[in-house]
């Protein structure tokens, strides 16, 4: 009796575990279904024509577009333009709209795929431009990096090879990716900059007037470098007086066709109130709306982008920019010594011009404001968010300057026209920065402008003494000029030298 008893209970008991894996085996198979089911109804959905570019859109910014993290928000420094929401298609580039409002357009910023760094079989990484790869094999093996090692460390990695790469020319460090011009800046601490897994975006702001060869020399030097040009023209003279649209005819004309895909139009259709009585309200402002109206029109800004802001006629090198692109560890913020010349890059004056150019667009918002010119004024330790930025981020806020005034880091050629241009510079000066040449009728004559190029001389009757200068030397001018010599010999030649 008692052993039937239990033996009818054992049979219950693996009915039961069996119906429970039945039960299981159920709910697994629906849970299958049901993902499957969603997975269809979710691409029926996005094949919807009224729905599919907006669900799309989301998608790809979830998964490939990285957006400033949720303490940066720099539309919230900015002012608000509601003329400029238009949307870009993400993949395609749009030509000129029928209306021709380019400048309306947004701008989406993206990571770069471009492969800068080489993973070697001997561990080390290296950068590729600047790794002397045709050495011999006996120079190519990488050495045990016992230099700029404190012997604290040597003990502590006394089991670990530090390897370093072999540095063509012109490239220093470790890993060769650090240039003569920052290598030889007073850039505290180069031994400790790293390089980035991804790199920065670089956003350059210029305001441009009629400065077309030195735009061109610009977009060459850098076009591999920057993510995209901030480029700001206006129907205003800085005197106040009306001007044509030249730099967005070119545009349409095809003239920049080579950059254009990197080119975010910018356009100040208003001249500032005060400006012509005071002409520094001018200078300020055109960098101001530059800033504002461009940063505003970038869709997925990073907090740790390059903002780099120059006036036309200052041309930064290439390399010390794309130093600021794949490193960190640098300081902020940048300054660049630029080769000063004036004409044309044949009349070299002495030392260089040395201005704060760079940051990112963290400090940019959080300290300057979201404006270029406080960042050119050299004032950001008198700014409201000097301390909580520096307490923010860890770091010591420090000035310092690609370059050195014996290593150029870029060019500033001043007045470098041929006598037309310098002639319609003299017109279109702002009415602040006293004495205003272009308001005496002598200074205007096209004779007197060709015997200031012919002498190197200055509106004040000066003829300042200039140290020799060959189109051979190191830094004479942007590489795009030299390799266009012909075109641009006019920049490059003192066009009336054997003139008496």
């Amino acid at each position: 009796m008692g052993r039937s008893y239990l033996a009818v209970r054992m049979r219950i008991r693996r009915h039961k575990v069996f119906l429970l894996c039945l039960l299981g085996i159920c709910v697994i198979s629906f849970l299958h279904y049901y993902k499957a089911l969603h997975n269809i109804l979710l691409l029926q959905e996005l094949s919807a024509p009224s729905t599919h570019l907006k669900s799309l859109k989301i998608l790809i910014n979830d998964i490939f577009w990285n957006f400033p993290t949720a303490d940066f928000h720099p539309q919230q420094d900015l002012h608000k333009h509601s003329h400029l929401k238009v949307s870009v298609d993400l993949d395609v580039i749009l030509p000129d709209p029928s209306d021709r409002k380019i400048h309306e357009r947004t701008f989406v910023l993206r990571d770069d795929p471009s492969v800068f760094f080489i993973h070697t079989k001997s561990g080390a990484v290296c950068f590729g431009e600047g790794t002397d790869m045709t050495a011999s094999a006996s120079h190519r093996r990488l050495l045990q990096h016992h230099r700029e090692i404190s012997p604290k460390d040597k003990a502590i990695n006394a089991d670990k090879k530090v390897v370093q790469c072999p540095c063509r020319q012109g490239w220093h460090g470790p890993h060769c990716g650090i240039p003569t011009i920052v290598y030889h800046s007073n850039l505290p601490f180069k031994s400790k900059v790293t390089p980035r897994k991804v790199p920065r975006r670089v956003i350059n702001a210029i305001n441009i007037n009629h400065e077309f060869d030195l735009l061109h020399a610009r977009f060459h030097e850098l076009g591999d470098v920057v993510d995209v040009f901030l480029v700001c023209e206006s129907n205003f003279t800085a005197y106040g007086e009306s001007r044509a649209l030249l730099f967005r005819e070119q545009i349409v004309n095809g003239t920049f066709d080579y950059i254009k895909h990197k080119i975010l139009y910018i356009f100040l259709d208003h001249f500032p109130d005060g400006g012509r009585a005071d002409g520094w309200i001018v200078d300020d402002y055109l960098r101001t709306y530059l800033t504002k109206n461009g940063m505003s029109r970038l869709e997925g800004l990073k907090a740790d982008d390059v903002f780099l802001i120059n006036d036309a006629d200052e041309i930064p090198a290439r390399d010390g920019i794309l130093f600021l692109k794949l490193y960190d560890g640098w300081r902020e913020p940048v300054g660049i010594h630029m080769r000063k010349s004036l004409y044309g890059f044949y009349w070299r004056q002495f030392g260089t011009l040395n201005v704060l150019s760079a940051c990112t667009a963290a400090m940019l918002f959080k300290v300057y404001k979201g404006d270029g010119i406080y960042l050119r004024r050299r004032s950001y330790y008198s700014m409201s968010g000097f301390r909580e930025y520096e307490n923010s981020t860890g770091r010591i806020l420090m000035p310092w300057a690609i370059g050195s005034p014996v290593h150029y880091a870029g060019w500033h050629c001043s007045w470098c026209f041929k006598p037309e241009g310098i002639y319609y510079k003299l017109i279109s000066a702002q009415n602040g920065d006293f004495p205003r040449w272009g308001d005496y009728s002598e200074k205007r004559k096209m004779s007197y402008i060709k015997k200031l190029i012919q002498t190197g001389g200055w509106f004040d009757g000066s003829a300042p003494k200039y140290p020799p200068s060959n189109p051979k030397e190191h830094m004479y001018a942007p590489k795009f000029l030299l390799d266009n010599y012909e075109k641009y010999r006019h920049l490059l030649e003192n066009p009336y030298a054997t003139e008496k």
